[in-house]
């Protein structure tokens, strides 16, 4: 889709967009469709009116006016996307209708834009950067989940099951159904409250009548029958374990493997609060002001997400409230903040890939398209298709392309140790009066808050 930019007064641009021709034929074919769908021809039921009989019948100005005004938007959104400019405003159309899907057709849309900041020198910012520490602590609780998972498993004698302890259960409703021979470690957490707690103190042979609250609010009785009580026996931490549970010939290698193991973690939680963070500050040093629809937009989007997850869960919003401690129109506040910054990243990147002519080409787009279908499992050579078919690669190329952005300020700030950084934050200063508002932390090709 050839798209042309004129830049206009008072942040407005003019876009001036080539729609082809099998956009426009298949635009055609989908009004000629929903019209067949509504409008009555008399010996014709719904659905079923040949398209000429239909042309005949309302005329082809108005088949090329819905076909025109049902797929312009996203045309104009495909224009918008593929020339980064950011409407924050509902665009003004201007075009003539077509005489034939064969024809060319081209429209212009004159919109306000938010106006893109100039980047603050990237390479002077002073971002704080916590070099990942692996506490011993850390090392010991995998060795001991290890030990845990090999431990081996004893009858228990001449006491009751306590926690840690691996029972084998037939647990039944009122209607003698359930589950038998259920095998549940006490402390887990895979039983009900009311379970556990009874059969904490419990012996093989016992049996236990229990109510517990249903998920629905109604009271439900169950019955409990323990026939083994089971303690775990574990393995004493030596090279032993460490062949038998491991590659590793000794404890010493098994360790050290643990030790890199959590560091590669940290290290990647690091990294990431240090692009975040230099994102931010470059925000700040830059001056990035945002507000109106486009943020307004975002926040909605937001909102909508967060609805959607918690539909998904099956947690009502009144049941999010008092869970969350927030009311409505706090919680609308707190996603406005996050939209802000959001927006107000991406334009700050946005500019520095302007700056420093980054793009993005087809070939790294394909690439990213097909790691994410292999990880998913579906056919890569079939999602590339589909993706370029539909014109989302667009959506990827500008996320990509904030990524390299990223990548290039996250690589030239300073970092500075956080301990130097919090000292330098306690020096108060007037301008630190105010605190900031809590926000997500954001970085390019992030997913809807949950």
């Amino acid at each position: 889709m050839a798209t042309q930019v004129e830049e206009l007064a008072d942040n407005k641009v003019r876009l001036t967009v080539e729609v082809p021709q099998a956009d426009l034929r298949h635009a055609v074919e989908h009004a000629t469709h929903d019209l067949a769908e509504s409008v009555k021809v008399p010996g014709f039921r719904k659905g079923k009116v040949p398209p000429q009989v239909l042309q005949a019948r309302i005329g082809r100005e108005r088949i090329f006016t819905e076909a025109v005004e049902s797929h312009i938007g996203g045309w104009f959104l495909t224009a918008a996307a593929t020339t980064r400019i950011r409407p924050v405003a509902a665009p003004e159309y201007d075009y003539d209708l077509p005489s034939s899907e064969e024809d060319e057709f081209r429209f212009t849309a004159t919109v306000a834009v938010q106006p893109k900041p100039e980047p603050a020198d990237w390479t002077e910012l002073e971002v704080p950067y916590a070099e990942p520490e692996v506490a011993a602590e850390l090392v010991d609780q995998e060795l001991e989940a290890l030990r845990e998972s090999v431990a081996e498993l004893a009858p228990v004698e001449g006491r009751p099951a306590r926690t840690g302890d691996v029972l084998v259960i037939d647990a039944l409703d009122e209607n003698g159904e359930g589950q038998r021979d259920l095998v549940v470690e006490l402390g887990s957490g895979r039983l009900v409250e009311e379970l556990e707690r009874a059969l904490i103190g419990a012996s093989a042979g016992e049996t236990k009548e229990v109510e517990f609250e249903a998920a629905d609010g109604s009271t439900s009785k169950a019955t409990v029958e323990v026939k083994e009580v089971k303690e775990k026996i574990l393995a004493p931490l030596d090279d032993e374990l460490a062949r038998s549970a491991s590659e590793f010939d000794t404890l010493e290698e098994l360790r050290a493997d643990i030790d890199r193991r959590i560091r590669e973690v940290l290290e990647e939680e690091a990294e990431t609060q240090f692009r975040a963070a230099a994102v931010d500050a470059l925000v700040e040093a830059s001056n990035v002001q945002v507000g109106g629809p486009l943020v307004e937009a975002r926040t909605r989007e937001l909102l909508n997400g967060l609805g959607r997850s918690l539909e998904s869960r099956g947690i009502s919003a009144e049941a999010y409230f008092q869970l969350s401690g927030q009311t409505a129109e706090e919680l609308v506040q707190r996603m406005g903040a996050e939209a802000a910054l959001s927006v107000a990243r991406e334009l700050v990147l946005e500019a520095v890939a302007d700056q420093l002519g980054i793009e993005v080409s087809d070939a790294e787009i394909e690439e990213l398209i097909r790691e994410q279908a292999e990880l998913a499992g579906d056919d890569p050579d079939d999602t590339v298709r589909q993706v370029f078919e539909s014109g989302r690669e667009e959506v990827l190329r500008a996320d990509l392309r904030l990524r390299k952005a990223l990548d290039r300020v996250a690589a030239e700030a300073k970092r500075v140790p956080a301990d130097v950084a919090r000292a330098r934050e306690e020096i108060w200063t007037p301008d630190k009066e105010t605190s900031p508002t809590e926000t997500k932390l954001w970085t390019p090709g992030s997913k809807e808050p949950a």
